[in-house]
């Protein structure tokens, strides 16, 4: 019959952390281990103990700017104030609501500017008053709002020739094409 207990006490820990180590590990995920080349890094699995793994078995993690968005803070707010209008594609068009959860054109750019730190005018028409005033469709950036209709509907640059509005009754906030409306003008904000 086998033996069932290591005869050195502290022993069966270390066995069974080597087999760990040689097996596999989770780390958001599978990662089968083999043994650490010199450019291994150092991982540490709380109450298992510590471990060098081969950086190309390593999850692969973005590098992210330590000071944030890239840009002047006008065009991060507007950055912002895009990814903010994105985040309510799909969100219903009710005619003068402005958020959170439903919206017209203006409540939308509105908005979104507003969670970016900046307030805005409320109607298409203020917001056609406000800002600086850009040349061209080729001179926008993302988050500058555009002018549509003579002044009476707007919506935000997405970039690529694509901007986020809330467009009509029944019809849920979404992505356009620029070159289907007609544009009227383009503030920065």
């Amino acid at each position: 019959m086998a033996k069932h207990r290591l005869d050195k006490p502290g022993a069966g820990r270390k066995v069974a952390t080597t087999a760990v180590v040689a097996g596999s590990i989770a780390i958001g995920g599978s990662l089968a281990l083999a043994a650490g080349p010199a450019d291994a890094a150092p991982i540490n699995i709380p109450g298992v103990g510590k471990f060098d793994v081969p950086e190309n078995l390593l999850p692969k993690v973005p590098k992210v700017n330590p000071q944030g968005p890239i840009g002047t803070p006008q065009q991060v707010r507007a950055q912002k104030a895009l990814h903010y209008a994105e985040s309510k594609i799909g969100s219903p068009y009710v005619y003068g609501a402005s958020g959170p959860s439903a919206f017209d054109c203006s409540g939308l750019t509105s908005w979104a500017y507003r969670q970016a730190g900046k307030t805005i005018p409320r109607d298409s028409y203020g917001q056609m008053g406000g800002g600086t005033s850009i040349a061209s469709l080729a001179a926008a950036r993302p988050g500058d709002v555009l002018v549509f209709n003579g002044g009476g509907h707007v919506g935000l640059y997405a970039g690529n020739g694509m901007f986020v509005h809330a467009s009509t009754e029944g019809v849920p906030v979404k992505r356009d094409k620029v070159k289907n409306w007609s544009v009227t003008s383009i503030r920065r904000y």
